[in-house]
């Protein structure tokens, strides 16, 4: 294998990005490990202030990768049927049966808004479709559109109305993003340039059908060397060893962050893994799986850096 990608794939990364960045302004780092998210096959949770582009960024990527989309808006009257649909009894001159009538998570992209206003037997309708990609409603197990992704937004937890998403749900993420300001200059961008709705609404797909799987099987065979693979293995081990934190990252949280490395690297147009690429995801991978002792906060900037810098390169 050549050293990096072939043109073509790389291309296409590129222009996804570029336009991407045409909408949400000045954030050119966290779509990279959006989209990193998405060809690792898992799911986003973007936590932030309203008003700041989560969802406009859940809208911007559906629509590059010319997937079927559909928006949730999670509130605390929010029943697991009106995630995973319902059964409904029909009568007509055949007979009398039950009619399944699908939810809105039989989508590819799902956009869960809000999801921390909902009550938690809500949010644990969301559980077997995001790690099993399948729903079961009546005893029947139905699949789920491949590819299918669930981009969460979150608003900050000491707002009024939310619920702490248990770990277990936080763990069906495969990275946590934050948003932020835009910088001065890309904020003045964006009040001159007028509605982002407008902007999202004329992007078009730049991937034909089929083509976004063939891209996610690409990044997931980009090559991992042992050295780097033992790098993944020291940082999973330097969690569980750290007294700050309750408990350190799991085995399946390594497999996650090796994953998203590998989709790193595939977007800078590489085919092999450089510790780089670890330590780039490192932070979005651990920082909701992570948490402070006698505390609900997770992983800060400077928690990351701190086990990053205490752990050899390779």
């Amino acid at each position: 294998m050549d050293s990096a990608l072939p043109a073509a794939r790389h291309h296409a990364i590129v222009r996804i990005l570029a336009a991407a960045d045409e909408v949400i302004l000045g954030k050119p780092d966290a779509l990279r490990l959006a989209l990193a998210c998405l060809l690792a096959r898992g799911h986003l949770l973007i936590e932030d202030l309203p008003g700041v582009g989560k969802t406009t960024l859940a809208h911007a990527l559906a629509r590059l990768l010319g997937l079927h989309f559909s928006r949730l808006q999670f509130t605390s009257d929010l029943l697991p049927a009106d995630i995973l649909g319902v059964s409904l009894y029909e009568r007509d001159a055949e007979g009398a049966r039950f009619r399944f009538v699908p939810g809105p998570v039989f989508a590819q992209v799902v956009l869960a808004d809000e999801i921390n206003r909902a009550s938690p037997k809500t949010q644990s309708a969301l559980l077997e479709a995001m790690e099993e990609g399948q729903v079961t409603v009546d005893g029947e197990t139905r699949r789920l559109p491949e590819p299918f992704f669930v981009i969460a937004t979150q608003n900050p937890s000491h707002q009024v109305g939310t619920f702490p998403l248990p770990e277990s749900q936080l763990d069906r993420f495969l990275m946590r993003l934050s948003l932020g300001y835009p910088d001065p200059a890309a904020e003045k961008a964006l009040l001159a340039g007028g509605s982002r709705r407008d902007r999202v609404d004329a992007l078009e797909s730049l991937l034909a059908p089929g083509e976004l799987a063939a891209l996610q099987q690409a990044a997931g065979q980009v090559h991992a060397a042992a050295p780097v693979v033992d790098y993944v293995y020291a940082l999973t081990a330097a969690t569980r060893q750290d007294q700050r934190f309750r408990h350190g990252l799991s085995p399946r949280a390594a497999l996650g962050l090796l994953a998203a490395a590998r989709a790193h690297a595939f977007i800078d147009g590489r085919d092999h893994v450089l510790p780089e690429d670890v330590q780039a995801v490192f932070p979005a991978v651990a920082g909701h799986r992570l948490h402070h002792r006698g505390s609900e906060s997770g992983l800060s900037a400077t928690d990351a850096r701190s086990l990053i810098e205490a752990v050899p390169l390779p």
